[in-house]
């Protein structure tokens, strides 16, 4: 067998031995036959009958050894275990690898036992107020060269929209028209239609008893509503109706400057503030018009057909008198 051939198994023996040690291989029990070894002692004897045969020919060179391939072995047994990174042979195969025992743990989050606690922000707790406005308003109303004769003197006889076609005249707000206290209804009825002053039919009567239950007379308030012509069968007046009327209304009150108003019912109140809000939602609770206080409350004409109301609207103007002492 050449040299170079005995080397080349040499070096392949050696560099599985070095692998199985990497594996962390101590022993390894293999039952290794004689078959190469009778294979080599045959091939010489070989030669040497040969050479006797015929000794004066051309020496024979020797075939090349024959190696059988050994069978695997029969027992591999192989320990499990891990073997410190630390014993690794330098320039191993397994140097390369990390080590688990080295390897750094993900970054997580901490315990909670860990956790610094987190500050409470101090967060300031808004006041409710009892009285939250429905719009946003300017703080008062603003100066006006308007007259309460000049305003009238420009309605004239009204003809803008279309209860001019069934109305009998126009019904202008009355009263004192410098007083504290103002009350808005809706239009007015066939008895105000036909006499010409706001709230004198049997929802006027009513009005009138509410006014004097607080301490005051029908001559100390102002009394008027959104539109001034009776919409036909008291019907409410339509939005167009109420926006072609309402900017005069809204001009008396610069002019009146009352310290409240009572608004009478659901017209009274949308058109006054604008808003769509119901009157059941902020009955009894001042809203703000201009710096003016607003108190929505029932129409009369409502009470008369739910008499149960009355104790809610009594309560109502009971806050309304108590903040007109107080003003």
């Amino acid at each position: 067998m050449p040299d170079a051939e005995i080397s080349e198994f040499v070096a392949d023996i050696r560099e599985q031995v070095l692998y199985l040690r990497d594996l962390g291989v101590d022993s390894l029990q293999v039952d290794w036959r004689e078959s190469r070894v009778s294979s080599v002692s045959s091939d010489k004897a070989a030669v040497d009958s040969a050479r006797r045969v015929a000794p004066s020919a051309v020496p024979l060179e020797p075939s090349p050894p024959r190696f059988e391939k050994a069978p695997p072995p029969e027992r591999l047994e192989i320990p499990k275990r891990e073997e410190p990174a630390a014993n690794r042979a330098a320039g191993s195969r397994l140097s390369v690898m990390p080590s688990l025992k080295n390897r750094k743990a993900p970054k997580g989050p901490k315990p909670i036992a860990e956790q610094q606690p987190q500050k409470e922000l101090d967060v300031p707790k808004k006041s409710i107020k009892q009285d939250i406005p429905l719009i946003e308003v300017s703080p008062k109303l603003e100066e006006t060269a308007d007259t309460i004769e000049s305003i009238r003197a420009e309605i004239g006889e009204c003809m803008r929209c279309p209860l001019r076609e069934k109305r009998t005249q126009v019904v202008h707000t009355t009263g004192n028209l410098e007083a504290d206290l103002m009350f808005i209804g809706e239009a007015p009825g066939a008895d105000e239609d036909e006499q010409g002053v706001p709230f004198i039919g049997r929802a006027g009567q009513l009005l009138t008893k509410i006014i004097e239950s607080i301490g005051y007379k029908r001559e100390d308030v102002a009394i008027g509503n959104i539109n001034r012509c009776r919409p036909p069968g008291n019907r409410a007046p339509t939005l167009v109706e109420a926006h072609t009327c309402r900017p005069f209304l809204l001009r008396e009150i610069a002019v009146i400057k009352p310290k409240v108003i009572v608004v009478l019912g659901n017209t009274a109140l949308h058109n006054l503030l604008d808003t769509k809000t119901g009157i059941t939602k902020v009955r009894g609770q001042f809203q703000d018009y201009f710096g003016v206080k607003v108190m929505p409350t029932f129409h009369p004409a409502y009470l008369l057909r739910d008499p149960n109301k009355k104790r809610e609207v009594w309560e109502d103007m009971k806050k309304v008198r108590d903040y007109l002492a107080g003003a």
